[in-house]
């Protein structure tokens, strides 16, 4: 008989396995909750999902937590807590900046969206040397949660299902034909935009959370 897993070889497929799959089921009843146009409040039908109730874009800020916590207990925590949420706060600041450069409105030059998406993606990398072994899980986990639903929009786009994975953005003057189309909403913002705000959402959560339960275990000096 072989030895038991160890904690201290906590692996990434084992760690994100439940929580993908926790995540798969939730965009299926997402698709099926607007399919069969049930409310607009738990299942929202206009671009970018309108701050639905029922979504996958919630989940980081539990599963980054939940990670941590496991990576932590595993033996595998970021060498400074102070270090690992510094570099989560940079990663988003330098997120929010790519957004800024590729879909504000008022910047108009040539490239700003390919630009913008390489910003938030190097804002993404920035999480790892605050704390690789939760940058390799988050990673692994967004690609997880974003590749299905990048799946289910091509789809969707194909045939006109009127769900939030085919509505076009505000003021979208993109290409019409399907494969550009697709590329232009579908493809890039779910495997760049969301899988680096994964990423950096649940690394900030995360080394926070990891933080305060290791303040709480510390004993304080004999006085």
């Amino acid at each position: 008989m072989g030895e038991p897993v160890s904690e201290s070889n906590l692996k990434v497929t084992h760690l994100i396995l439940v929580p993908s799959l926790i995540t798969l089921g939730i965009t299926i009843l997402r698709l099926v909750g607007e399919l069969q146009h049930w409310s607009p409040t738990f299942f929202g039908r206009v671009a970018g999902g309108g701050g639905a109730i029922v979504g996958i874009s919630w989940l980081p800020f539990i599963f980054g937590p939940y990670f941590a916590l496991k990576l932590a207990g595993s033996g595998q925590p970021p060498t400074r807590a102070g270090k690992a949420i510094g570099f989560a706060v940079l990663a988003l600041l330098v997120y929010f900046a790519g957004g800024l450069v590729g879909f504000a409105p008022q910047l108009k030059f040539p490239g700003k969206e390919a630009i913008g998406y390489l910003i938030m993606a190097g804002g993404a990398v920035l999480v790892f040397p605050g704390w690789p072994a939760l940058f390799r899980t988050l990673l692994a986990y967004a690609y997880a949660a974003r590749i299905p639903v990048a799946i289910v929009m091509f789809f969707a786009i194909r045939g006109n299902w009127g769900t939030h994975y085919d509505a076009l953005p505000p003021e979208y003057h993109g290409p019409a034909d399907l494969w550009p189309k697709y590329f232009q909403i579908g493809l890039l913002p779910q495997l760049i935009l969301w899988v680096a705000f994964t990423v950096i959402v649940g690394a900030l959560f995360g080394s926070i959370a990891s933080a305060l339960v290791r303040r709480g275990k510390t004993v304080p000096p004999q006085t």
